[in-house]
C-alpha cells in the first residue's frame, strides 16, 4: 500500500477504491454526487470531490479551490480559520466563472462550517461568503433554499462580530425591498431547518461525543437553540402580514410540542431569553396560534415573574405584558394567588433584586392589566403592594444607586396616582382606600424620606408636589363635585398628617439633623409651583432675580430689573429667596395649610433655641426663613414671644426708627432676638443668624430702613466674622446686595474697615487667635477685591486709606518678618493686594496702588538674605507683583494714561545697580524680576514708547560707565601680557594689582547684564533706542564679557556669573544680532585707538566671532599712517587687529616700524614711540608669518646688534633686576620675542656672528631669569622670564630637529657649552621654584614660567642629567644599589610628579623617562645574592619612585572610592584630583618603563615586590574607574568612513608641557595607555589579579579587554614573533596571525619536537593553550613534563612568548646535558629566580632548587628531604 505518510502522486491516474467506489454509485444512480466521504455523523460529510467517472462537474471546480475544501473538511480550528481565510481570498481575486464551479459544493460546506463551535472560524465564514456573494452575485439563486435556514440562524449569532458579517453578506446579496421577498421564497425551508433544531437536535448530535468533550457539545448546542429561537423572531418580524396566515400552519407542529415549552425553564439565560423574545413576536405577529396554545404560553410566562438573570428580564416581562394584553383569559390558566402574586411580592422586597429599572416602569401597565374579576383588587392587595414597595425602597442595593432608586420612586408615585383616581368616589370602600392611600402610603413614604439623605436630594420630593399639582388642578377645575370635594378631602388629609410627622420631628427629644434638613428641604419644594420648577431645573446657570418696587425710591426704580449671573453653588441659595408679593403661582389650596406649617414650625423652633440654645433648630428657622420670608410669619413669632414674655418687658427699639417701621414685624424680631443671637460668641451660628438677616430685610420697605438696622449693628462690637459672613452673602446675589448696597457705600462700614486696617498694619497678631485675624484680612481682601457692575462694594475714598496703609505696612516688612512665619501681615497684605489687583482689570489705578506696586517691586526685586521673607512670602509676593504689573499694562491702553511706577521702579534700578554691591544671586533675581516687567510691557499698546522710556531711566551717563569702568580690577592683563597680546613698559599700581572683591559683583557688571537683557529684548521686538544706545549698552556688555574671559584664575562669583548670562541667553553666539547694528563696531575701534588695552581685545574678540572681512576692517582705520605717532591705544589696537588686518597693510606697517627703528635716538629706544612701540607692532604683524620677512627679520636682528654695541646698558644681561627700570624690561622682552620669530622664519640667513650673538644674548639672559627668581611675582619680570626661556626652547627645538646645514663648530659650541649652560641653569631653577611655592596652580600668573621652563627642560639629555649639580639628597632608610648622584638626581625629582602644576608633572616625567633604562643594570650586579636566597626574593624598583607611588595610592583611594569598578569618574582638567591622578598615572608609566628595560631575572623579583604591596591590583582597580566604557579617541583629523575606529589605544599618546586642548581626554588617554603597557609587560599578574576578581568585575574587565584590547596585543605578539630576529640553536619559531598561533619546533640529533601555542580571544587574561604537534624520541611522561614547563612559564612568567620559549629551550637543553629536575617543580630551571638545583641530599643524592627547598619546609613543617624523607642536612 505505501505506507500513511507516502506523498500521493499529483494526477494520480488510479484513484482509490473509495473513489472507484463514487463512479460505481454515479452509474447506478444515473447521478454523480457532489459530496461523498466520511464524517463522525451523517451531518458531518467531508468534501472528496470525483476524480474519476464524474469529470464533467469536476472540471468545473479549479484545483486550487479543490483543495481549499479540502482543507475546510479538517477538524483542526487553525487549519479550518486559514482555509476560510484563503477561500475569501481566492474569491475576490479569481474570475468570476472559476468562482461559480464552487458553488454547487458550497452550500454544504456552509451549513456545515457556520454552526463551528470555534467563533473565528464562524465570523471568517460569514466574511468570506459575502465575498462569493460579490461574486457570483445572482448565480446564488439556484442555492439558495439550502442555504437560506443557517443564514439566518448566522445572523443570530451569539458572537456579535459573526452576526454583524452574516447581516453585511445578507445586504450584499439583497436590497432591503427585496430581503422580504427572499425568505418568502424560502419559507419552508427555512421553518423545517428551524424546527430540526429546536425540536429534534441534541448535543450528541450536533457533535461527535467521542471526539467533542461535553462541555463544548452542550456550548454548541444552546448557541444553535438560541440563534435558532431568535432566527425565527427574525423571520416573523421580516414576512409581509400576508404571508403570516400561511406560516401559522407551518409553526403549529412547534408549538404543540412540549420540548419548546421547556425551553423557558431552560438551565442557560440566553436560550430563556431568546424564547421569551420569541414569545413576544409570536404575540405580536400570529396571535391566533398564540391563542390556540394559551393553556401552555401563560403557564410559561407569568409563573416565571420572578425571573432574576439581568439577560433574561427584560424580555420576560415584555412578554408578560404581550401576554397579559394578548390573552385575555390568561389569568384562568394560572393560580395567581399561588403561583404570581407571592412572586411579585418577594420580587418588590428585595427592591428588585438589583433590575428595578427593568422592573418597575413595568408595575404600572402590570397592576392596570388585572383584571378586578381574576382577583378580588381590595385594601389589603393594595396595602400590601405599597408596603413591598417602601420595603424594597429601604434596601441597600437601591440605596447606593440612584439610578434604581428613581425607578423604585417613580414607579411608587405613578400607581399610586393611577389607583387614587380610580377610587374618586365617596363610597365606603373608596373612602376607605383613599385614606389608605395617604395615611398608610404616602406619608409613611415620605416620613422615610425625611430620615434618611439619600432620598432627600433625590427627585422623590419633586414627584410629591408633582401628584399634588395634579390633585390640586383638579379640585380647582370645574367639574364633577364629587371629584373635586372628594380631592380636596385627599389633600386636607394630606396636609393634617404631613404637620403631625413634622412637629413630631420638631419637638423630638433628640432632634434628628438629618430630619430637620429634610423637612426643609420638602418644604422648599412643596411651595414652589410645579412650572416654576421645572423651569428652574432647566436653566440652571442663567437666573433673572425680579426684584420688589419699594415705595417711592428713585433709587431702587433704576436698578429694578438688573440681572447677574451667578456660579451654580450660588445659584441654589440664591434662587429659593421667596417672598409672598413675588409672582409664582401657588396654589390657595396649597398656601394656607403650607403657611400654617410653617409657623407652627417656626414657632416651635423659637421654643427649642430659647430653652436649649439648640443650634439643629435655628439652622432650621433660617432655612425656614430663607424660603418663607413673609411678615406673616415674623408676626407668629412675635406673638410667641409676647406669650412666653408677658411678664418680662421686651427690647426697647431705638427711637430713631419711625412709626410705620416700629410696626413691620420682621424689624421688631431683629432688634427682639436677632441682636442678642448676634452678641453671642458663637462663631458657628453665623451663616444661619446672617441668613435671618437676609430674611428681615426682604421684609423691609426701603432702602433707608436697611441700612439704618445695618449701621445699628455695625456700631455694636460684634465679631468680624459675622460683617464678613453679611458681605459674603451680598457678594452671592445681586437680590442680597441690593438689599445692603446703600450700607455697604456708607461712612459707618467705610471707617470701620479703615480703622480695622490699621490695626492690622501696625500691630502685632493677637495671641491665639489666628483664625479670627485671618477672617479680618479676607474682610480686607473681599471689599478691596469683590465688584459689582464695575463698582467697589465700599466708597472708592476709603480703597484708597485702606491701599495706603497696607503699603506703609509692606514697606516695613524686613523688620517685622520672620523667615518661616507664612502667617504674617506681609503673607496676608499679598493675599489682599493679589485680590485687589486681579479685580481692577477695567479701572484705572489709583496712585496709592502704584505706590503699593513699586514696594512689592522692589521686595521682589531684592535678594532673601536682605529682605529676611521666608520662600513661601516671597512666591506670594511674585504673584502679588505679578497681578499687579498685568492690571497696570492694561491701563496703558488709555494714550493719556501716565504712570509713575515706571518712572520710580527704574530710578531705583539704575541706583541698585550702581551704588549697592550685589552678589549673584541678587543679581538674578533683580533681573528675573526686570525680566517678568519687560515681557508685561510688551503687552501694553505703547509698548515701543514705555521700553524706550525705561531704557532712558536706567541708562548711565558717559561719565558713570567711564567710572565703572576704572573701578574693575586690572588682573586682567596679566594673559594677554604673557600670550603676547598685548604690550606694557611701565608696571601696574599696587591697587589696580590687588585681588578683586570675591564676595560683590563690580557695577559695570552688574549694569551691563541688566540693560544688555533688556536690550536684547529690544532687538528681537525691533525697537529702535535713541542716541545709539543700543550700540552703547552692547559694547559695555562684550567689555564686561572680555574682562571676565582675560581673568586668569577666576573666583567661583565670575564664573557663576558668566553662567548666569549664558542661562538667560546673553553671550556671543545669541548676540547674532549685531550685524543690524552697523556703528557698534565703528564706536568699539574708537574706543581702542583711544584708550587700547581691554577695548582692543574686545575688538579682536568681535571681529574674530563675526568673521568680518579685512576689506570691511578696513573701513574703520582706512589707512595705516592713523596708527602713527604710535600711542598706548594704537599700540594695543594694532596688536589686537594684525591677525585680521589686510597683507598689504602688514607689510607697510613692517615697512614703517624697521624705518623707524632706524631713526631712533638713545632717549627713544624705550618710549611707546620708539624702539618698544616699533617692535612690540613688528612681532604682532610678524608673527604668523603671513607675509615674507626674512630680509625684513634679518635687517632688524642688525639694527639690534649695533645697539649692543652703541646703547650696551639697555641689554639685561646677568643684571639685578631691582634696578632695572619697567621701559627697559619692556624692550628686552620685545628684543627676545623678536629672535624667536628670527629663529623660525630667517634662521637660513644667519652667520657665526649673528649665531654667537643670539646664543650668547640668550645665555645671558638666562642668567638674569635664575638669578632674579624672587622678583617673580612682578608681573614684568615674570614675562621676562617666561620669554627667556621660550627663546632657550626655541633654540633647543631648533638644534634637536636640524642639523645637518649647520656648520659642525656651531653644533659642537650648542652641544658643549650653551646647551649645557641652559640646563645648568634651568634645572637647579626648577628645584628652587617648586620648593619655595609647594600649592601653585598652573593658570596663576606667578607660575607661567614654569611652562616654558618646563618645556625648554625636556631637552635635557641623560648625559647632562646624570652629571647634574644639585645638592646631595639622601635618606637614612633608603635601601638602593644606586649611586649616591644618581639617587639624589631621584629623589629630587620623583616627589614632582605630585607637584601642583602640570607643566612640572609633564617635564620630570620626561626627564625621569630618559633615566629609567639605565636603573636596573645597578641592580643586576647584586642578582647573586638575592638567587642563593632560601626565602622567595623579591627586590623593589626604585626606592623615590615607590615613596611617591605610596602617597599617590592613598589620594587616589579617596579620590575614586565613591566610585565602583567599571564607572568612568571623569576629572575636572587643572583641579588638584587632576594633578594627583596625572601623578599616579605618570609614576606607573615610569616604573613600567624601568621594568621592561630589566632581565627576566629581575623582573621576577620586581614583580615579587609588587605582588606582595599589592600596588599593582591597586593600579588596575583605578584605571577602570579612570578608563571610559568607549574609549573613542577624538582627533584633529576627518575619519575615513573605511576605516576602523580610533581608540585610546590604538593612538599613541603624546604628553606635550603647553597642553590645552586634549586635557579634558589626557586622564582616560594615559590610563588606557597604562593598561595597555601593563598588559604587555606584565601579563602573568594581570591574569592573576582577574582571576582573584569578584564576579561583576570580572565580567566588566573581560568585556572591556577583549573588546578595544586583546586583539591588538595579540596581533603585536604575533607581529613580534615574526619580526624577531633572535636565533635558537636547533629550535626554529613560525607564527600565524589568522589564527593567532606560534609553532616551535625543537629538534636535537634524533629527537624532533613540535608545539603550538594558542593566544585565547581574551589575551593575556586568559590561558595560553600549549597542544602537541609532531614528536620523535621523548617519552610520553617526559613530553607531559615539558608541555607542562612551557605552560606554565608562558601563564605565570610576566614576559613575551620568545622569552617563554627561549626559558624553555634552556630548560630542556640542560636536560639534555645531564642536569636532572628539580624534584619539587620538575624543572631544571627555576621558574621565578632561574637558578639550577644545588641543593643535594646527603641520601639520595638528588639536587633541589633552594626556593623550592623552603617553600617545602615551611609548607610541611618538616626537615626532610623529599624523596627519602631523611633530616636534611
Amino acid at each position: 500500500m505505501g505506507g500513511k505518510n507516502k506523498q500521493r502522486t499529483k494526477g494520480n491516474q488510479r484513484p482509490s477504491n473509495s473513489g472507484r467506489a463514487a463512479e460505481l454509485l454515479a452509474k447506478e444512480r444515473g447521478t454523480v454526487p457532489g459530496f461523498i466521504g466520511f464524517g463522525t455523523s451523517q451531518s458531518d460529510l467531508g468534501y472528496v470531490p470525483a476524480v474519476q467517472g464524474a469529470e464533467e462537474i469536476d472540471s468545473l471546480v479549479d484545483s486550487d479551490f479543490r483543495m481549499v475544501l479540502r482543507k475546510l473538511s479538517k477538524k483542526d480550528v487553525t487549519t479550518k480559520l486559514k482555509a476560510m481565510q484563503e477561500f475569501g481570498a481566492m474569491c475576490d481575486e479569481r474570475d468570476a466563472e472559476i468562482v461559480k464551479g464552487v458553488l454547487p459544493y458550497w452550500p454544504r460546506i456552509y451549513c456545515k462550517i457556520s454552526l463551528d463551535y470555534d467563533r473565528r472560524v464562524r465570523e471568517a465564514t460569514q466574511i468570506a461568503f459575502e465575498k462569493l456573494i460579490l461574486k457570483v452575485k445572482k448565480h446564488l439563486a439556484p442555492h439558495l433554499k439550502s442555504l437560506m435556514g443557517y443564514w439566518l440562524i448566522a445572523q443570530c449569532d451569539t458572537y456579535a462580530p459573526a452576526a454583524i458579517a452574516a447581516k453585511i453578506a445578507f445586504e450584499a446579496a439583497f436590497p432591503r425591498s427585496k430581503q422580504s421577498e427572499a425568505l418568502v421564497f424560502c419559507k419552508d425551508e427555512i421553518i423545517n431547518v428551524l424546527q430540526d433544531h429546536l425540536l429534534k437536535e441534541t448535543p450528541d448530535t450536533l457533535s461527535d461525543p467521542q471526539t467533542v468533550p461535553e462541555e463544548e457539545r452542550e456550548a454548541k448546542y444552546f448557541r444553535i437553540v438560541t440563534s435558532s429561537m431568535l432566527a425565527l423572531k427574525k423571520l416573523l418580524c421580516m414576512l409581509p402580514s400576508v404571508e403570516l396566515t400561511s406560516l401559522e400552519e407551518k409553526l403549529r407542529p412547534l408549538l404543540s410540542q412540549n420540548k419548546f415549552w421547556k425551553y423557558g425553564k431552560h438551565s442557560s439565560p440566553q436560550v430563556r431569553s431568546a424564547f421569551f423574545e420569541l414569545i413576544s413576536a409570536l404575540c405580536q405577529y400570529v396571535p391566533q396560534s398564540v391563542k390556540a396554545e394559551s393553556s401552555k404560553v401563560s403557564p410559561a410566562v407569568l409563573v416565571n415573574i420572578d425571573e432574576s438573570d439581568p439577560v433574561v428580564c427584560p424580555p420576560l416581562w415584555e412578554a408578560v405584558l404581550y401576554i397579559l394584553t394578548t390573552i385575555e383569559d390568561c389569568w384562568s390558566h394560572v393560580n395567581p394567588k399561588k403561583n404570581v402574586f407571592p412572586k411579585l411580592s418577594t420580587i418588590l422586597s428585595e427592591g428588585g433584586g438589583g433590575l428595578a429599572t427593568v422592573i418597575y416602569p413595568y408595575l404600572l401597565p402590570f397592576i392596570s392589566k388585572i383584571p378586578s374579576a381574576t382577583i378580588d383588587l381590595n385594601l389589603e392587595f393594595f396595602r400590601n403592594f405599597f408596603s413591598y414597595i417602601t420595603k424594597g425602597l429601604s434596601t441597600e442595593r437601591i440605596l447606593t444607586s440612584q439610578s434604581e432608586r428613581s425607578a423604585v420612586i417613580s414607579a411608587f408615585f405613578e400607581c399610586l396616582r393611577y389607583i387614587m383616581q380610580q377610587n374618586l368616589g365617596v363610597k365606603e370602600e373608596s373612602v376607605k382606600m383613599q385614606k389608605m392611600l395617604i395615611n398608610d402610603q404616602l406619608i409613611p413614604f415620605v416620613d422615610t424620606a425625611l430620615k434618611d439623605p439619600r432620598l432627600q436630594n433625590e427627585q422623590l420630593f419633586d414627584q410629591l408636589s408633582e401628584t399634588l399639582n395634579s390633585w390640586e388642578t383638579k379640585a380647582e377645575a370645574q367639574g364633577d363635585d364629587t371629584v373635586v370635594n372628594t380631592l380636596k378631602n385627599v389633600l386636607k388629609t394630606f396636609w393634617t398628617s404631613l404637620s403631625e410627622i413634622c412637629l413630631q420631628k420638631i419637638n423630638a427629644q433628640e432632634t434628628d439633623g438629618k430630619s430637620l434638613l429634610g423637612i426643609s428641604t420638602l418644604l422648599e419644594v412643596l411651595q414652589r409651583a410645579e412650572d416654576r420648577w421645572k423651569q428652574s431645573k432647566k436653566k440652571v446657570s442663567k437666573v433673572r432675580f425680579i426684584e420688589e418696587a419699594p415705595e417711592s425710591s428713585t433709587e431702587n426704580s433704576e436698578e429694578k430689573n438688573k440681572t447677574d449671573i451667578y456660579s451654580e453653588e450660588n445659584i441654589e441659595e440664591s434662587e429659593f429667596c421667596w417672598d409672598e408679593n413675588l409672582p409664582i403661582p401657588v396654589s390657595h389650596l396649597r398656601k394656607g395649610p403650607l403657611y400654617d406649617l410653617v409657623c407652627k414650625l417656626a414657632e416651635q423652633s423659637i421654643v427649642h433655641i430659647g430653652e436649649l440654645r439648640s443650634e439643629q433648630h435655628l439652622g432650621f428657622l433660617s432655612s425656614l426663613l430663607k424660603s418663607f420670608s413673609s411678615c406673616q410669619v415674623f408676626q407668629a413669632l412675635l406673638d410667641l414671644a409676647r406669650e412666653k414674655n408677658a411678664s418680662e418687658s421686651l427690647t426697647p427699639l431705638p427711637q430713631e426708627i419711625g412709626r410705620p417701621v416700629r410696626e413691620n414685624p420682621a424689624i421688631q424680631f431683629m432688634y427682639h432676638r436677632l441682636m442678642n443671637w448676634l452678641g453671642e460668641d458663637k462663631k458657628q451660628n453665623t451663616d444661619f443668624l446672617v441668613d435671618i438677616l437676609y430674611s428681615i430685610l426682604s421684609c423691609c420697605e426701603t432702602n433707608t430702613e436697611r441700612k439704618n438696622i445695618l449701621d445699628d449693628l455695625t456700631k455694636l462690637d460684634l465679631k468680624w466674622n459675622i460683617l464678613l459672613r453679611i458681605i459674603q452673602k451680598a457678594c452671592s446675589s445681586s437680590y442680597k446686595h441690593l438689599l445692603v448696597s446703600t450700607w455697604l457705600k456708607g461712612d459707618v462700614l467705610g471707617e470701620k474697615l479703615v480703622t480695622l486696617a490699621d490695626h492690622l498694619c501696625n500691630k502685632d497678631l493677637e495671641v491665639g487667635v489666628p483664625s479670627e485675624s485671618s477672617e479680618r484680612w479676607t474682610l480686607l481682601s473681599l471689599v478691596l477685591s469683590q465688584h459689582v457692575e464695575n463698582d467697589y462694594l465700599i466708597g472708592e475714598v476709603y480703597i484708597e486709606r485702606i491701599i495706603s496703609k497696607l503699603n506703609a505696612a509692606l514697606s516695613k516688612a524686613k523688620h517685622v518678618s520672620e523667615v518661616g512665619n507664612t502667617e504674617s501681615p506681609v503673607s496676608f497684605i499679598c493675599d489682599v493686594a493679589s485680590n485687589f489687583f486681579i479685580s481692577r482689570k477695567e479701572c484705572c489705578l489709583m496712585p496709592s496702588s502704584e505706590e503699593l506696586l513699586l514696594t512689592i517691586f522692589q521686595l521682589c526685586a531684592q535678594n532673601q538674605d536682605f529682605t529676611h521673607l521666608s520662600d513661601s512670602i516671597v512666591c506670594k509676593l511674585k504673584h502679588t507683583w505679578l497681578c499687579g504689573l498685568h492690571s497696570l499694562v492694561l491701563q496703558f491702553e488709555n494714550a493719556n494714561m501716565h504712570s509713575t511706577f515706571l518712572h520710580s521702579s527704574a530710578l531705583w534700578l539704575k541706583n541698585q545697580i550702581q551704588s549697592t554691591s550685589l552678589d549673584v544671586k541678587s543679581l538674578q533675581v533683580m533681573m528675573f524680576t526686570v525680566d517678568d516687567l519687560l515681557n508685561n510691557l510688551l503687552e501694553a499698546y505703547n509698548s515701543h514708547f514705555l521700553l524706550r522710556l525705561y531704557v532712558e531711566n536706567i541708562m548711565p551717563s558717559d561719565s558713570e560707565w567711564e567710572n565703572m569702568r576704572n573701578s574693575l580690577s586690572t588682573q586682567w592683563l596679566h594673559k594677554p601680557l604673557l600670550e603676547g597680546r598685548l604690550s606694557l613698559n611701565y608696571e601696574q599700581s599696587k591697587t589696580d594689582s590687588k585681588e578683586h572683591n570675591t564676595v560683590k559683583l563690580p557695577s559695570h557688571l552688574c549694569t551691563t547684564a541688566l540693560l544688555s537683557k533688556i536690550v536684547l529684548l529690544t532687538l528681537k521686538e525691533e525697537i529702535i533706542l535713541e542716541d545709539n544706545k543700543t550700540e552703547k549698552i552692547i559694547a559695555e556688555l562684550l567689555y564686561s564679557l572680555q574682562w571676565c574671559e582675560e581673568l586668569e584664575n577666576p573666583n567661583s562669583m565670575l564664573i557663576e556669573f558668566c553662567e548666569t548670562l549664558q542661562g538667560m541667553g546673553i553671550t556671543y553666539d545669541n548676540l547674532c544680532m549685531l550685524s543690524k547694528i552697523p556703528g557698534l563696531l565703528q564706536l568699539i575701534f574708537i574706543r581702542s585707538r583711544d584708550t587700547g588695552k581691554l577695548w582692543a581685545l574686545t575688538i579682536s574678540k568681535l571681529i574674530h566671532s563675526k568673521n568680518i572681512l579685512p576689506d570691511d576692517l578696513k573701513q574703520l582705520y582706512k589707512t595705516t599712517e592713523g596708527f602713527f605717532p604710535v600711542t598706548e591705544g594704537s599700540l594695543h589696537t594694532v596688536q589686537s587687529l594684525s591677525p585680521f588686518l589686510p597683507l598689504e597693510d602688514k607689510e607697510e606697517l613692517v615697512n614703517q616700524c624697521t624705518a623707524r627703528l632706524l631713526t631712533c635716538t638713545n632717549k627713544d629706544l624705550c618710549n611707546i614711540d620708539g624702539s618698544f612701540g616699533y617692535l612690540s607692532i613688528l612681532n604682532s604683524c610678524l608673527r604668523k608669518g603671513s607675509i615674507d620677512s626674512r630680509e625684513k627679520l634679518y635687517g632688524i636682528l642688525k639694527i639690534i646688534m649695533s645697539w649692543k654695541s652703541d646703547h650696551e646698558d639697555i641689554f639685561l644681561f646677568s643684571c639685578n633686576l631691582k634696578e632695572a627700570s619697567p621701559q627697559l624690561l619692556g624692550l628686552n622682552i620685545e628684543i627676545i620675542r623678536l629672535l624667536s620669530i628670527l629663529l623660525k622664519y630667517s634662521s637660513s640667513l644667519l652667520v657665526d656672528g649673528d649665531w654667537d650673538f643670539i646664543m650668547c644674548s640668550m645665555l645671558a639672559w638666562l642668567e638674569t631669569t635664575s638669578e632674579n627668581h624672587a622678583l617673580y611675582p612682578v608681573p614684568l619680570v615674570q614675562l621676562f622670564a617666561c620669554v627667556s626661556c621660550d627663546l632657550a626652547y626655541t633654540l633647543s627645538a631648533y638644534f634637536s630637529s636640524i642639523s645637518s646645514n649647520l656648520p659642525v663648530n656651531l653644533i659642537s659650541e650648542w652641544h658643549e657649552f650653551f646647551s649645557e649652560g641652559i640646563h645648568s641653569l634651568l634645572l637647579p631653577l626648577l628645584v628652587k621654584i617648586t620648593e619655595e611655592s609647594k600649592d601653585t596652580s598652573e593658570t596663576s600668573f606667578q607660575n607661567s614660567v614654569l611652562i616654558p621652563l618646563g618645556e625648554t627642560l625636556t631637552y635635557i639629555s641623560k648625559d647632562q642629567l646624570l652629571n647634574h649639580k644639585l645638592a646631595i639628597r639622601l635618606k637614612p632608610d633608603q635601601k638602593t644599589n644606586l649611586p649616591e648622584r644618581l639617587q639624589t638626581l631621584l629623589n629630587t625629582l620623583a616627589p614632582l610628579l605630585h607637584f601642583r602644576a602640570r607643566p612640572v608633572q609633564i617635564a620630570v616625567y620626561h626627564m625621569l623617562y630618559k633615566l629609567m633604562p639605565e636603573l636596573p643594570r645597578f641592580d643586576d650586579d647584586d642578582l647573586k645574592s638575592y638567587v642563593d636566597e632560601e626565602e622567595e626574593p623579591a627586590l623593589s624598583p626604585p626606592v623615590a619612585l615607590m615613596a611617591v607611588l605610596g602617597i599617590l595610592e592613598d589620594l587616589l583611594e579617596n579620590i575614586l572610592e565613591c566610585y565602583p569598578v567599571g564607572e568612568f569618574a571623569v576629572i575636572q582638567p587643572l583641579s588638584e584630583e587632576f594633578c594627583y591622578v596625572l601623578g599616579y598615572l605618570l609614576t606607573w608609566k615610569l616604573i613600567l618603563t624601568f621594568f621592561k628595560a630589566a632581565t627576566s631575572q629581575l623582573r621576577a623579583l620586581y614583580s615579587l615586590y609588587l605582588r606582595r604591596t599589592k600596588s599593582l591590583n591597586k593600579l588596575l582597580y583605578h584605571l577602570f574607574r579612570l578608563m571610559p566604557e568607549i574609549p573613542t579617541y577624538v582627533g584633529s583629523a576627518v575619519e575615513l568612513p573605511n576605516k576602523e575606529t580610533k581608540t585610546f589605544f590604538t593612538e599613541e599618546l603624546h604628553l606635550h608641557v603647553r597642553e590645552t586642548e586634549t586635557l579634558s581626554s589626557q586622564i582616560p588617554h594615559l590610563a588606557c595607555s597604562v593598561y595597555q603597557i601593563t598588559l604587555k609587560d606584565l601579563p602573568a599578574m594581570v591574569r592573576l589579579w582577574w582571576n582573584s576578581c569578584e564576579k561583576r568585575v570580572f565580567n566588566v574587565v573581560d568585556k572591556f579587554t577583549s573588546k578595544y584590547v586583546s586583539n591588538m596585543l595579540s596581533f603585536q605578539e604575533i607581529s613580534s614573533v615574526q619580526t624577531s630576529t633572535q636565533l635558537f640553536n636547533g629550535m626554529t619559531v613560525k607564527a600565524r596571525s589568522t589564527t593567532r598561533e606560534v609553532i616551535a619546533t625543537y629538534s636535537v640529533d634524533d629527537i624532533f619536537i613540535e608545539l603550538i601555542i594558542q593566544l585565547p580571544l581574551n589575551y593575556p587574561l586568559g590561558s595560553i593553550t600549549v597542544e602537541s604537534g609532531k614528536r620523535v624520541g621523548v617519552a610520553v611522561q617526559q613530553w607531559r613534563n615539558w608541555m607542562l614547563q612551557l605552560s606554565t612559564y608562558l601563564t605565570h612568567q610576566n614576559g613575551s612568548i620568545m622569552e617563554g620559549l627561549a626559558l624553555w629551550k634552556n630548560n630542556v637543553d640542560k636536560r639534555f646535558e645531564g642536569v636532572e629536575d628539580c624534584m619539587i617543580c620538575f624543572s631544571v630551571i627555576h621558574g621565578f629566580n632561574y637558578s639550577l638545583p644545588k641543593k643535594a641530599c646527603r641520601t639520595c643524592k638528588k639536587k633541589f632548587h633552594s626556593a623550592c627547598l623552603y617553600k617545602w619546609f615551611t609548607s610541611s613543617n618538616k626537615s626532610t628531604c623529599p624523596l627519602c624523607r631523611e633530616t636534611f642536612f
